[in-house]
């Protein structure tokens, strides 16, 4: 199941990587709305691995499964999406970082790891969530026939 969670983690992070420069070629990245597609990004990929792990293990699924499940590949995506925007912040476009900061934190601060720790921090309590939220779809029921 490792194996499984670490393969999806890496799709969902190739998906959040291929999304941002996308968006970035249309020179749309600023944009912190579009940002709500991140998240349509990272459910779509910890629903199909708890839908992957749940069609894989059959009558032995349990909740534990579907929800390590969840979060590992959510934490996988969340650390390589986070390597890629630290490349980004600080080697490729180092102005990136205080548009955005400029824009969500107003003159607070300037420092570019602050919004890689809430890039950060954004992503796990999302895996967290969502997988949460999709084991309600997923757990075995204990309901009488």
């Amino acid at each position: 199941m490792e194996k499984k969670a670490l393969k999806y983690g890496g799709f969902i992070a190739l998906g959040l990587i291929l999304y941002f420069l996308l968006v970035r070629l249309f020179g749309m990245h600023e944009n912190p709305w579009l940002r709500l597609l991140n998240g349509l990004i990272v459910a779509f990929g910890i629903y199909k691995i708890i839908k992957d792990v749940k069609a894989e293990n059959g009558a032995r699924f349990n909740y534990f499964d579907g929800f390590k499940a969840g979060i590992v590949a959510g934490f996988v995506a969340t650390l390589l999406f986070t390597l890629f925007m630290g490349i980004y912040i600080f080697h490729i476009d180092t102005a990136f970082a205080e548009k955005i900061m400029a824009m969500g934190l107003g003159s607070h601060t300037s420092e570019p790891g602050i919004l890689l720790f809430i890039i950060l921090i954004e992503g796990f309590a999302s895996a967290v969530v969502l997988s949460l939220l999709f084991m309600q779809k997923f757990k075995p029921s204990w309901n009488i026939s």
